[in-house]
């Protein structure tokens, strides 16, 4: 596959015989607890179960748009993890590599409607998932596809977690050095609320991982709050050296910087039943311009049309439907 810039420093991987994944997503996927309607949580007598997880999201969108995505990591030997693994592997997600474990928890988390958003509210301290550690950067699944994903939800689950994310995305461990590797993707995703849970400080953190990676998702509100850095010329600035960073301007548009040129697409009008999952579904849009080795306008568009989906739906993970679906895939 051709490199995400032409000054990318990651280079075709050659194909692993043991995954035929176009691109594998590494990080927590929980049950999902929401209410039918706009009211709030403490309103409600009864709840909707789904489930939901940035990079699973991004994997299903994938999926849908027609690639083969594997999704990486681990889930409680509880009825959540099986409605977690089944309801992705129905969405067409691989998930014949997650990890089972049978002492800790599958992560759960609320929707509690408001007036002006949808609070999350998350019960997922000491999961399965937050117990993945740098052991998993050697997974078999990572060595061979075209794309690998993350984001910096995983860096703030635990220590080990962050050791994780460093591996794959600074130090490239499941990768031998003189060989080809996948393009790794990076979606900076600051959740305030996991970081203070750690008592570590999330600037430097995902400024480093991000810096480091091949190509970096990250919104201009996140940027503003983590660096101070409101621009989106300055946050590419900030971020370099990494060769591509896409900058997410909500309602606005999406402006990326590849190889000293900056690309500016503006957001379709779209009226917003719940933001949750969009950035997760411009990614999935993002990558599959990059794995159809589309130009930057093409990928930008793309982006928008799937986050879009997610924008006038509850569900993180709707349905495409039918004007969105043939309009990304090309299929009537």
């Amino acid at each position: 596959m051709p490199h995400p810039t032409a000054g990318s420093r990651a280079a075709e991987p050659a194909r692993a015989e043991h995954t035929a994944a176009d691109v594998v997503c590494l990080g927590e996927t929980m049950a999902v607890l929401s209410p039918p309607d706009d009211r709030p949580l403490a309103d409600q007598s009864a709840l909707r179960l789904s489930v939901g997880g940035a990079e699973s999201n991004v994997a299903c969108g994938l999926a849908a748009l027609g690639h083969r995505a594997a999704w990486l990591s681990r889930v409680g030997d509880d009825a959540f993890g099986q409605r977690v693994r089944a309801e992705l592997a129905a969405r067409g997600v691989e998930v014949g590599a997650v990890a089972v474990d049978p002492v800790r928890p599958t992560g759960v988390y609320f929707k509690d409607p408001g007036p002006d958003a949808t609070r999350p509210l998350y019960y997922r301290s000491g999961s399965a998932a937050a117990h993945m550690g740098p052991e998993m950067a050697r997974a078999p699944e990572l060595r061979g596809p075209r794309i690998v994903h993350v984001s910096g939800i995983t860096a703030a689950l635990s220590d080990s977690c962050a050791r994780l994310l460093e591996d794959i995305v600074v130090h490239r461990t499941p990768w031998d050095p003189a060989a080809a590797r996948p393009v790794v993707s990076f979606d900076v995703n600051h959740r305030p609320a996991l970081w203070r849970g750690r008592g570590a400080d999330a600037a430097p953190a995902l400024r480093d991982l991000a810096r480091a990676a091949d190509l970096v998702f990250v919104g201009r509100d996140e940027a503003e709050a983590l660096w101070g850095t409101s621009h989106p010329d300055d946050i590419a600035s900030l971020l370099a050296p990494a060769p591509l960073v896409v900058v997410k301007d909500a309602e606005h548009g999406a402006t990326s910087y590849a190889a000293g040129r900056a690309t500016f697409v503006p957001a379709p009008a779209v009226e917003v039943v719940e933001p949750v999952g969009a950035g997760d579904a411009f990614a999935a849009g993002y990558l599959s311009g990059v794995l159809k080795d589309a130009d930057e306008e093409s990928r930008l568009r793309r982006a928008h049309l799937s986050a879009a989906t997610v924008l006038r739906s509850r569900d993180d993970v709707p349905g495409l439907d039918m004007a969105t679906s043939s309009a990304l895939t090309g299929r009537p």
